[in-house]
């Protein structure tokens, strides 16, 4: 007896032991998979990302490059001397100051404008139930469809007839009345926010407003940010809007700036890249700095229909 007790036991330390070295083998073989399939992904986007960091290199290149290597054959890739003068030049020849002040005042007003008003209207199709909401929120996507071109001249019209023209308020107000875009991600966001902490602060006497702003907003910072990311790089870039609205050379934004500035000095390509250089890096650098929230905030939105 005690020696089929021994054999039992020998056997099932055996089998156990069999057991940890398939399991072990079977973890190796998924690490190993997980390793092989990483490293074809990183093969197929280290690629991709240079193609599209390519333009912004070749920009930065010509930015520190002498007159005389603007046209050589074949092209330089790497400056030889650096010309970091042309970086001062291009801030003293556009009056750069003055166009970042303008533009940082279009796009941060209209930042702020965006964020309460399409907030207020995400909350309201999202969290209040109210008959037609909807066939309103139908209606509000449906905008989207409807491409800037075709309501330009509709709108400078309106604007035309108000006095807003050669003014920065059609570049500020209209999006204090709310965007189609972000009021779709916000209402998608807030659709993931549990009922439950609404109506419980319905029951200790909060009011809708109370609550949009002590418990939702609170609850729906990386949506916010996301879309005040979206916005203020759309304000920041924007070219169409201050080109058809502005035409007093001192309310000009950097983009219309660098614009006018090639008109008048011709094709000084230095100076002109070192300018393109200044406007693009603070957006690099805002998307790195916020670069978890803003993909957070796209991860989130969208997941509740």
């Amino acid at each position: 007896m005690q020696g089929a007790k021994t054999e039992m036991a020998v056997e099932s330390q055996q089998v156990q032991a069999d057991f940890a070295r398939d399991h072990a083998r079977r973890v190796m073989a998924r690490r190993l998979r997980g390793f092989g399939r990483s490293i074809l992904i990183h093969a197929s986007l280290i690629p991709a990302a240079f193609v599209f960091t390519l333009p912004f290199l070749w920009m930065l290149s010509t930015s520190l490059k002498p007159d005389v290597q603007f046209y050589a054959y074949p092209p330089v890739v790497i400056p030889s001397p650096f010309q970091w003068s042309n970086y001062p030049d291009a801030v003293k020849f556009i009056t750069f100051f003055l166009y970042l002040r303008n533009t940082l005042t279009i796009a941060v007003l209209a930042t702020i404008g965006v964020l309460i008003s399409s907030s207020l209207v995400a909350y309201s199709l999202a969290r209040i139930p109210w008959r037609g909401r909807n066939f309103l929120f139908i209606l509000t996507i449906a905008t989207l469809m409807l491409p800037f071109q075709v309501t330009m001249i509709p709108l400078f019209i309106v604007f035309k007839n108000l006095g807003w023209v050669n003014s920065w308020l059609p570049l500020i107000v209209p999006h204090w009345f709310g965007g189609a875009l972000y009021i779709f991600l916000l209402r998608q966001f807030f659709m993931t926010i549990p009922m439950e902490l609404s109506e419980a602060a319905r029951i200790d006497g909060a009011n809708e407003l109370k609550i949009y702003y002590s418990i939702i907003l609170p609850l729906s910072k990386p949506a916010l940010a996301t879309v005040a990311i979206f916005e203020f790089i759309a304000r920041w870039r924007d070219y169409i809007g201050p080109l058809i609205y502005l035409s007093d050379q001192e309310q000009y934004t950097l983009s219309l700036g660098i614009y006018e500035y090639q008109t008048q000095y011709g094709a000084e390509w230095g100076l002109l890249m070192a300018a393109s250089v200044l406007i693009t890096l603070p957006i690099i650098l805002l998307f790195f700095f916020l670069q978890k929230t803003f993909v957070q905030g796209i991860a989130l939105t969208g997941i509740k229909g």
